[in-house]
């Protein structure tokens, strides 16, 4: 009797996170920002956030492409914070940097980040993998409402975060990207894909952390 074939590992971390990631695209801050409860002074310190978060994640990553399982991952071609300076520049002119400072949470996942390329790439994996496939699936969603509520011109200034100019086949990507994760998953025993797993819930958790300081800055009534 021939064994079931295990299941593949870019659907063992959607299914073992979804609840995460359901926490944390409901979160009252992106519900009150993509709603226009909020204004694009909002939006703006959201880019400011991420900014402190894309170059924890990409600030070394060149130091992983050589590494035999995490490598393959390294792809100039998603990389985030120029894009997220030029939405600065755009929304808080050329003195952006002037009083952005990192939310408690945000100081955090960037710390947890840096942490992981120092000591545990496999870790890193699943922050890569939660924060690039979001912004390819519903950050797509984001853009567009962003584009409508402040008049921001589609893949122009104020959008540059969600525009993936080296992506031509965003599909294709994606699921290139799921093979390389089922082709990681069984190159790590299973004690390292259990930590990837609750990694990747963490990475969640990390991200929902944010809204939250986020909503505590922009507070609304419910």
């Amino acid at each position: 009797m021939t064994s079931p074939e295990p299941t593949p590992f870019s659907t063992v971390l959607r299914t073992a996170s979804a609840a995460e990631h359901e926490a944390a695209e409901g979160s009252a801050f992106m519900g009150h920002l993509l709603n226009g409860r909020l204004g694009v002074d909002a939006y703006a310190e959201l880019s400011g956030q991420l900014w402190f978060v894309y170059r924890a994640l990409e600030g070394r990553a060149a130091e992983l492409a050589g590494h035999p399982v995490i490598g393959r991952f390294i792809d100039p071609a998603l990389f985030r914070t120029e894009a997220l300076e030029a939405d600065l520049l755009h929304l808080r002119g050329a003195g952006w940097r002037d009083g952005l400072s990192a939310l408690p949470a945000t100081a955090a996942y960037a710390a947890r980040l840096e942490e992981l390329v120092e000591t545990w790439p496999a870790g890193y994996l699943a922050h890569h993998y939660t924060r690039y496939l979001g912004d390819l699936s519903g950050g797509q969603i984001i853009r567009g409402i962003a584009e409508k509520t402040w008049g921001f011109e589609r893949k122009g200034a104020g959008v540059h975060f969600y525009v993936f100019d080296q992506v031509t086949n965003p599909a294709a990507f994606k699921r290139d990207y799921r093979a390389k994760l089922d082709a990681a998953g069984l190159e790590l025993d299973e004690v390292e894909r259990r930590r990837v797993v609750e990694e990747t819930k963490r990475a969640f958790g990390l991200n929902s952390a944010l809204f939250a300081d986020l909503d505590l800055r922009y507070p609304l009534s419910a």
